[in-house]
């Protein structure tokens, strides 16, 4: 399959991520349904896309966009509550949250809607997941087509950050990342491909984040420094555009 054989793609997950991947395929004159558990949680998705400080009807503000291509793009818009609606997408790009735990995200919800999903979509569809740490075999391991499953992960906010994660396992094929490495292109991404490994650990970004808030947080457990001082040391003496603990050191930030 290649990128001009994507009519539809399906987003799972009208969040922030949900959200902002989706304004950026219909950017691209892509149609695009999302999908998620209420009406309420769509109205909110689209307002988000329409008049969020990233939103399209800011971008017109600014002489960034106009309003025909505003308008056409939210014409490729739709929203829905009704999985079976995505049942004829040539792509499904999952961006699934955590639940009431407060975790980021939930592995065992997404391995449920996977499978679902398999059942439900077309099987020539490619399936894509936006996590940020699970394995990407794992989540394929509950579908009939691990070959047409991989990674997609984007940083948030998706329709700003350029950075995509395109991660494969060894059963996806290669038509397969060369599409999702030319989509990102497409929406102005900067792809970069990379191996699957097992152990929910991330991949480059968030591995490399984790290791330092961890070692981050244990300078500041010895006493040797605040927050602050970490936040400065990495700003002025590495050029870093934020330290570690941006918001804090209990904030989740480095995590996307």
């Amino acid at each position: 399959m290649k990128l001009e054989d994507i009519k539809c793609i399906g987003i799972l997950g009208a969040g922030v991520m949900g959200g902002g991947i989706a304004q950026c395929a219909i950017q691209t004159g892509k149609k695009v349904i999302v999908r998620d558990l209420t009406d309420e949680i769509c109205d909110n998705a689209r307002d988000v896309i329409l008049n969020a400080r990233f939103g399209f009807n800011k971008a017109v503000e600014l002489g960034k966009m106009t309003e025909e291509a505003r308008d056409q793009a939210m014409a490729l818009l739709s929203f829905t509550t009704n999985v079976e609606d995505l049942k004829d997408c040539d792509l499904i790009i999952e961006a699934i949250g955590g639940g009431d735990d407060g975790a980021i995200e939930n592995k065992p919800l997404k391995l449920k809607v996977w499978a679902e999903m398999d059942a439900i979509v077309k099987k020539e569809a490619v399936f894509a997941s936006n996590t940020s740490m699970f394995t990407i075999a794992d989540l394929a391991e509950v579908t009939t087509r691990k070959d047409r499953f991989i990674g997609m992960h984007l940083f948030s906010p998706a329709n700003i950050m350029k950075l995509v994660e395109v991660t494969r396992t060894e059963d996806t094929t290669d038509d397969v990342v060369q599409l999702i490495v030319d989509m990102s292109e497409s929406w102005g991404k900067t792809p970069i491909t990379l191996k699957d490994v097992p152990g929910d650990t991330g991949f480059i970004g968030n591995r490399i984040m984790a290791a330092v808030r961890k070692e981050a947080l244990e300078l500041i457990e010895e006493g040797v420094g605040t927050a602050e001082d970490v936040n400065l040391a990495m700003t002025l003496g590495f050029r870093w555009p934020a330290g570690p603990f941006p918001q804090g050191p209990n904030a989740r930030s480095g995590w996307k």
